[in-house]
């Protein structure tokens, strides 16, 4: 059985594994309660080089991680260096005044809180004179 060979898939799995080996960084994103949460691992990264700025509801994310001199005769180098950068698309659900973060064990975590508009409330229903309360979905 003669098997395709798709060029674009073998560059795509080289590509990929070579990403993975650089140390690239990894997020991880979900929805806790009433806040989204993005904790990122940037081990090795300086705390004073960690930046973060929304700029028309992209939140930024920036951090650097220093070379060691070049001095020095690498046997083995894997672990990635320079400037990491990572974008985020906030939605309308997220209230960008009151985002806040934190760095702590090589991780940085930013907590996103839903937006007051975006939260469920209960919505009055008037019904022949009496006053009825239903969830609102």
């Amino acid at each position: 059985m003669a098997r395709m060979n798709d060029p674009f898939r073998e560059i795509e799995r080289m590509m990929t594994g070579s990403l993975r080996t650089a140390g690239s960084n990894v997020m991880d994103l979900y929805r806790s309660g009433d806040e989204f949460v993005a904790e990122v691992d940037l081990p090795g990264a300086d705390p004073e080089s960690i930046d973060l700025d929304i700029d028309d509801r992209t939140l930024t994310i920036r951090a650097d991680r220093k070379a060691k001199d070049s001095d020095v005769q690498w046997l083995v180098r894997e672990r990635a260096t320079g400037t990491f950068a990572r974008q985020l698309s906030l939605g309308r659900d997220v209230d960008v005044e009151k985002i806040s973060a934190n760095y702590e064990g090589g991780v940085l975590t930013v907590h996103m809180p839903v937006a007051e508009e975006s939260k469920p409330r209960k919505i009055a229903v008037n019904m022949g004179g009496t006053s009825q309360v239903i969830e609102a979905e």
